[in-house]
C-alpha cells in the first residue's frame, strides 16, 4: 500500500476542488485532454510529493527530470524570496547583479572556453537559439541530430527531435537530417562490441555528412547523454570522434545538456566524462532545480566573436530573470557546500548501479541497465535473448498494458516512475540518500514482478 502521511493532514475535499479546476481549465501537454487523469498534488519536499488524500510518493522522475536537489530546498526558497523583495524582474539589456552572477557561476563550472551565457526561458528555447547562432555563424542551413533524441517542443527543437512526437508538427522542410547515434544494445550497425559501435557509428556520421554536402551543414547536435529516448552513454571515443569530423567540415559541435547537466550524470555536465568541449552548449532543468523557470547557451569564443560588432538577432522578455538567476545562483552554491554532485556520483556507483544491476540478473522483464550517476534506465524485455521489448515502439492503449501495469504497481506501494515506451528510468534527485535510493529499488523490485507476467 502507498505510505501515508499525517493522515489528520489529508483533506480529499481540498484534493477534488484542485482537480476539478484542473479539468476544466487546464490544457495539459502531451494528452488526450479527456482521457488523463492528473494527480492532484498537496505538497512536496525532498525526494518525496503527497497528494490530497494523505498518500506520499518517492520521485523517481525529479518532475520531468530536473528537481537535482529535491523539491522545497530552504536556502533555494529563502534566495527566491529575498530577491522578489529586492529586485522582482527587471528587462534583459541591463547589467544586473543576480543575473551577472548566475552567468559567472555557470561559465565556471562548463567545459573549455563556453564563458558567455546567453539566457533562456526552458531548454526549448535554448536549443532553438543554440541552432540560430550556429545557422548564423557559418552561413549555412543544415543540422543534423540524432534520430534516439528529443530536444525540446518549439519549432525548430521539434524538428530536431528524434522520437514520435515530432511526427505530428514536422513537415519535412526544417533543414534537419536525422542520422543513427551509437546504441550497442539495440545496435543499427550490427556490432558486437562498445568499439565497433563507435567506429561505425562514426563511419554513419561522416557518410551522412558526405552525402548531404559539408558545405551546407551549420550543426551537429547531440545530447551528451540521450535522457527521455533511453539514457544511453556514448561508447569511448565516439564524442570524440564527431568531434574531430565536425572541426574537419568546419561545422558547430552543440551538446544538448538541458537533462544530463549540473550534476544528473554524477559531473557538473556529462561532457566531463568524456573531455569534450562542443562550441555551444544548452542548458535548464538542473541548473535552479526548476524553481524558476531558466535555461541558457553556453557559448565558445569562437562563435562569441561573430557577434562582436553583429547584432545577435534574438531575444526574450525574460531572458535572465531576476527570480530565476537567483534560484541558480542559490542552487549551484548548495550543490557546491552540500558537494550534490560528488553524492550524485557515489549514489551511482554504489547504490543505484549496483542495485539496478542486481534486479536485472532476477527479473526477466529486464533486458538492459545503463546509466550513470543518477541517470538510470532499465531496458524492458519479453525476452532477454532476442531483446524484444516489453511492448512496441510507441506503443499506446492495450498494447501499452504491460508498462501500464508496472506503472500502476510502483505507484501502488508509492513510488512514482519515469515510464517511456519499453523502460523506466531511474533519475531521483541528485540528493536522494541511501536510505531513500534502497526505498526506490526495493519498490521497483516488486512491481517488476508484473512485467515479469509479460516476459517469456
Amino acid at each position: 500500500m502507498i505510505p501515508l502521511t499525517d493522515p489528520a493532514a489529508a483533506d480529499p475535499a481540498a484534493g477534488a476542488a484542485v482537480k476539478a479546476a484542473d479539468r476544466a481549465h487546464v490544457f495539459h501537454s502531451w494528452a488526450a485532454q479527456e482521457v488523463i487523469d492528473p494527480l492532484a498534488v498537496a505538497g512536496a519536499e525532498g525526494s518525496y510529493f503527497w497528494d490530497y488524500d494523505g498518500h506520499r510518493y518517492l520521485d523517481f522522475t525529479s518532475g520531468l527530470v530536473f528537481t537535482n536537489i529535491g523539491y522545497q530546498h530552504p536556502a533555494v526558497v529563502a534566495a527566491v524570496q529575498e530577491q522578489a523583495g529586492r529586485l522582482t524582474t527587471f528587462a534583459p539589456g541591463f547589467a544586473v547583479d543576480v543575473r551577472s552572477e548566475a552567468a559567472r557561476l555557470i561559465a565556471q563550472r562548463t567545459p573549455g572556453d563556453l564563458d558567455k551565457i546567453f539566457f533562456t526561458n526552458g531548454g526549448a528555447e535554448a536549443v532553438e537559439n543554440a541552432i540560430r547562432m550556429a545557422r548564423l555563424h557559418t552561413g549555412r542551413p543544415k543540422v543534423l541530430s540524432a534520430y534516439r533524441s528529443y530536444h525540446g517542443a518549439t519549432s525548430t527543437a521539434i524538428g530536431l527531435t528524434g522520437d514520435p512526437r515530432r511526427w505530428p508538427s514536422d513537415s519535412g522542410t526544417s533543414g534537419v537530417v536525422h542520422f543513427h547515434s551509437p546504441f550497442l544494445y539495440r545496435s543499427p550497425f550490427h556490432a558486437t562490441t562498445e568499439a565497433e559501435e563507435c567506429a561505425r557509428a562514426l563511419e554513419h556520421l561522416e557518410t551522412t555528412i558526405a552525402f548531404e554536402g559539408p558545405a551546407t551543414i551549420a550543426a551537429v547536435i547531440l545530447e551528451t547523454v540521450p535522457g527521455t529516448a533511453g539514457i544511453m552513454p556514448p561508447p569511448p571515443g565516439y564524442l570524440a570522434g564527431v568531434r574531430e569530423i565536425c572541426d574537419r567540415h568546419g561545422i558547430v559541435f552543440v551538446l544538448d545538456e538541458v537533462m544530463a547537466g549540473f550534476g544528473r550524470t554524477g559531473a557538473w555536465f556529462a561532457a566531463d566524462h568524456y573531455g569534450v568541449v562542443p562550441d555551444l552548449l544548452t542548458f535548464a532543468k538542473g541548473v535552479n532545480s526548476g524553481y524558476v523557470p531558466l535555461g541558457g547557451v553556453a557559448i565558445s569564443a569562437g562563435i562569441a566573436d561573430t557577434f562582436a560588432t553583429r547584432p545577435y538577432p534574438g531575444g526574450l522578455t525574460y531572458s535572465g530573470h531576476p527570480l530565476a538567476c537567483a534560484a541558480a545562483v542559490a542552487t549551484i552554491r548548495v550543490m557546491e557546500d552540500e558537494k550534490i554532485v560528488e553524492h550524485a556520483a557515489h549514489i551511482g556507483e554504489t547504490v543505484l548501479g549496483p542495485g539496478l544491476r542486481e534486479l536485472a540478473a532476477r527479473h526477466p522483464s529486464v533486458g538492459e541497465v545503463r546509466g550513470t550517476g543518477v541517470f538510470w534506465a532499465l531496458d524492458l524485455v519479453r525476452d532477454k535473448e532476442t531483446r524484444e521489448p516489453l511492448v512496441p515502439y510507441n506503443a499506446t492503449g492495450a498494447a501499452n498494458a504491460p508498462m501500464a501495469a508496472f506503472a500502476a504497481a510502483c505507484k501502488r506501494n508509492g513510488l512514482w516512475p519515469f515510464v517511456n515506451m519499453n523502460r523506466t528510468h531511474a533519475v531521483p534527485a541528485c540528493n536522494i540518500t541511501e536510505a531513500e535510493a534502497k526505498e526506490g529499488l526495493a519498490i521497483l523490485d516488486g512491481a517488476l514482478t508484473v512485467a515479469d507476467e509479460y516476459a517469456g
